[in-house]
């Protein structure tokens, strides 16, 4: 039996991932996430539990008894955050996208296509937020008091997929508000599009400015109280 209090959001994720596209390289390739990741997490995560979550068969690999409870476990988890979201949602505290930009591969000279809506088609991939949803984005920022933000939009490396990252890069960099940028992509794109300066604080420590925002303690910190 597999204990939903070991396991955190990202391995929620990683199973949602490889049960939606039903199989591992094929789910790995469709969100753009590299498959030697989602081998060493899920290797770290059998570790951790105790139990193999996946074999491989001679056609490829598929999931254990154990790996199909997880996923299990993950799918009631992803219906809990999707609810929560569109509560959210509804008293315009969260803003999602409402349009995408797709390619056929995680590369610059892939066939682009812009999708007006989220449903991204099979054997395509998600790889930046639409015009309007970055242009929304931008307007929020504007007028938001106080900005942390980590992550980018997209695959802002890849020029064809960068529009959306920089966008909401020149917003952050124009608030009048505070900005707060962490995480190594984050900065990244910030140092790619020349904007690096134009922010409050740039750290490359993306989890832990989120942690310290919830109030958690962060060991460096409590070192120098």
């Amino acid at each position: 039996m597999i204990d939903p209090h070991t396991l955190a959001w990202d391995d929620f994720k990683l199973v949602r991932l490889i049960v939606a596209a039903k199989g591992l390289g094929g789910a790995a390739e469709r969100l753009g996430v590299n498959h030697s990741t989602v081998f060493r997490r899920l290797g770290q995560l059998e570790e951790a539990l105790g139990t193999k979550l996946f074999e491989r068969h001679r056609t490829g690999y598929a999931l254990t008894a154990a790996g199909e409870e997880m996923a299990a476990l993950a799918e009631r988890m992803d219906d809990d955050v999707a609810s929560f979201a569109r509560k959210l949602a509804g008293q315009d505290k969260i803003e999602l996208p409402d349009d995408l930009v797709a390619g056929r591969e995680f590369k610059a000279d892939t066939e682009r296509r812009e999708l007006d809506g989220i449903d991204v088609p099979d054997g395509w991939m998600g790889l930046d937020v639409g015009a309007a949803t970055a242009e929304r984005y931008a307007g929020v920022i504007a007028e938001a008091g106080t900005v942390f933000w980590n992550g980018p939009m997209g695959a802002f490396e890849l020029e064809p997929f960068a529009a959306g990252t920089k966008r909401v890069a020149e917003a952050i960099a124009a608030a009048p508000g505070t900005t707060v940028v962490g995480g190594g992509d984050s900065a990244a794109a910030l140092a790619q599009f020349g904007l690096a300066d134009d922010v409050d604080h740039l750290s490359t420590g993306g989890g832990a400015s989120l942690e310290l925002v919830e109030g958690k303690p962060l060991p460096g910190v409590e070192v120098l109280r």
